[in-house]
């Protein structure tokens, strides 16, 4: 069912918001949702329209769904019909380990994120999908920023005592570059960009309610079976490499198969959608009544649904902070900010980072393939960093 928006970006413009969230997803839906239930003013921005299709894994992971729970969340995930995760099934070079994977749940994107701008909604948010917005430099008086909604050709200016950058990957919000607050930055050298499509069904030898990554040096391609029974197939991948195999859907295949995985016929021909290179960091993670979270306050190749877990953190974390800068701000919340991330968000990603770099060397994937085949309890050390709170 489609998300509606409750006003026109004309009608938004009448008026001074305690909060303008800009970005819908996981994090800018969830905070949205927490700043309303404390009764702010929240207007929530989204170029897109939902449901609408997102590249990611499908997956959450148990710190996900403690962060779900907490905000008293938790009913969407059985509401939704997700499936539960137990397995997780890791191949490289023919050799697959299957190890037992910590309660998770697979999800689609389309699903959960409608389901979270609901939320947002039924807290009191008011909701603007279908609306691109930038923000314009700071001015008088400044108690407030404001941004620039577009659509339909028209143009409206909307002010809010703080905003929230939840913009995704790109993370450009601003419309003049190289301001203290801007977002836009480059790419870490190396970075993989990410891939991803949905398949109506589990080709033959895979099963619900495990994750299937397969490893290659070119990069990795993971799979799990999400609410619907469609194949919810993610990766990440080598630009270079996606050129010299002819495309994303020829390299998936070929990682796949020399993974030791069964084939999905026809997978190079399905409509894959891409992302920017996926490993970046914001140089700040705000400025002037702006708090950057979500994808757009960097991003590291996840697993089994850390990206997630790192979204719903960071909302949670963020919504007292904006809360208090709507009433009267004060710099110093930017620190605390920055802490509080770096404390929740930015050491797990450095577990995934890791991970990442490991993964990349063949000899190195082999022995950890290898290792966890014979005793998958090797895994549990890592499970429990990566997924504790």
């Amino acid at each position: 069912m489609t998300v509606e928006p409750t006003l026109d970006p004309a009608t938004a413009s009448c008026r001074l918001w305690d909060a303008v969230v800009v970005g819908a997803g996981p994090a800018g839906a969830m905070a949205a949702r927490e700043l309303a239930r404390r009764r702010a003013g929240v207007l929530l921005v989204d170029k897109a329209r939902f449901p609408r299709y997102k590249v990611c894994g499908g997956c959450l992971n148990p710190r996900a769904l403690r962060v779900l729970g907490r905000a008293g969340l938790g009913h969407l995930v059985e509401k939704l019909g997700a499936v539960p995760l137990t397995r997780f099934k890791l191949g490289a070079r023919g050799a697959v380990a299957d190890v037992p994977l910590p309660p998770g749940a697979g999800l689609s994107r389309e699903a959960l994120d409608t389901a979270l701008v609901r939320e947002a909604a039924l807290a009191g948010a008011a909701l603007l999908p279908g609306v691109s917005a930038s923000l314009l430099p700071v001015g008088a008086p400044n108690d407030r920023r404001r941004l620039r909604l577009r659509q339909a050709g028209r143009e409206h200016v909307v002010e809010g005592r703080i905003v929230l950058a939840a913009n995704g990957l790109t993370g450009a919000l601003e419309e003049r570059a190289h301001t203290e607050a801007d977002v836009d930055r480059p790419w870490e050298p190396g970075s993989r960009v990410g891939a991803g499509v949905m398949i109506e069904k589990p080709a033959a030898g895979y099963e619900p309610g495990t994750i299937y990554m397969a490893c290659g040096e070119e990069g990795y391609v993971g799979q799990t079976v999400v609410e619907d029974g469609r194949v919810d197939m993610a990766a990440a991948l080598d630009p270079a490499a996606v050129k010299r195999a002819g495309g994303t859907g020829e390299l998936a295949e070929q990682i796949l198969a020399r993974a030791g995985f069964p084939p999905y016929p026809g997978l190079a021909r399905l409509p894959w959608k891409g992302t920017p290179h996926l490993t970046r960091q914001a140089p700040a993670l705000g400025g002037e009544r702006l708090f950057v979270l979500g994808d757009a306050a960097g991003y590291i190749e996840p697993f089994t649904g850390e990206g997630m877990a790192w979204a719903f953190a960071g909302a949670a974390l963020v919504a007292p902070l904006a809360l208090r800068g709507a009433r009267l701000w004060d710099p110093e919340l930017l620190v605390h900010w920055r802490g509080a991330y770096h404390r929740k968000v930015t050491r797990r990603q450095i577990i995934c980072r890791i991970t990442a770099d490991l993964l990349r060397h063949p000899a190195a994937t082999r022995v950890t393939v290898g290792a966890l085949s014979v005793a998958p309890w090797l895994a549990r050390p890592l499970f429990r960093i990566m997924y504790r709170d």
